[in-house]
């Protein structure tokens, strides 16, 4: 599974090859916490502080994440966030 977030508000999410689209509601605190803690795990990716396989389970954790806000349980997504920064030892 890959997500990426694109300028439009929307997580594309892929599953086994197939695209799954959710829109996330603009201004909602899940959505912008899940905008920085991605910003944050993309650069360390990039810049190789983060390996593939702990890059591919951040996406996979935040694809739950992206899920519940999209579904507008923010409260789920942001537990969710929080869960995965601790997990991996990000404090954003």
């Amino acid at each position: 599974m890959r997500a990426w977030r694109t300028a439009l508000g929307i997580t594309l999410i892929f599953v086994g090859g197939v695209r799954a689209q959710e829109s996330l509601p603009p201004g909602a605190p899940c959505t912008e916490r899940l905008d920085h803690y991605q910003a944050v795990v993309g650069a360390d990716h990039r810049t190789g502080n983060v390996n593939d396989s702990v890059y591919v389970q951040i996406e996979r954790e935040l694809s739950r994440a992206a899920a519940a806000c999209a579904a507008g349980h923010e409260g789920e997504a942001l537990s969710l966030i929080r869960q995965s920064e601790v997990r991996h030892g990000y404090h954003t």
